[in-house]
């Protein structure tokens, strides 16, 4: 399915606004109630997500410019931040939080992603 830049721009609003309310959630609620420890991780995962959904936000923009950079790699780029975030910032978000250790090996697969999403960015702007 081609990604279209208002779908980009969609999933960029909708992770920023789940950055600032997990945000939130986790400096007022979370604080008392998690180790310390555990709430750098939790907050890790905001900054991350927050950081790509600017990333995705910006790919949206790119893609709605006419004659911009290739719209099949930057389509491919906000799969992989899209897949990336659920990943890598929601395994760190069901971690902090108590859930099972097994999810922690999904964390650096989010990573990859992430790193994938940066170096297809990358193709794309070198492309001619």
């Amino acid at each position: 399915m081609p990604v279209t830049d208002r779908v980009i721009i969609a999933i960029a609003a909708v992770y920023g606004f789940l950055a600032v309310g997990l945000g939130a959630f986790g400096a007022h609620y979370l604080k008392s109630r998690i180790s310390e420890k555990m709430l750098n991780v939790y907050q890790t995962g905001v900054q991350y997500q927050f950081y790509h959904a600017l990333a995705l936000l910006m790919l949206g923009v790119l893609l709605h410019k006419e004659g911009g950079l290739s719209p099949v790699y930057l389509g491919r780029s906000a799969y992989l931040f899209t897949a990336g975030v659920l990943l890598f910032s929601g395994s760190l978000y069901i971690l902090a939080l108590g859930g099972p250790r097994w999810l922690g090996p999904v964390t650096p697969l989010g990573g990859v992603c992430l790193l994938l999403a940066w170096a297809t960015l990358l193709f794309a702007a070198l492309q001619k």
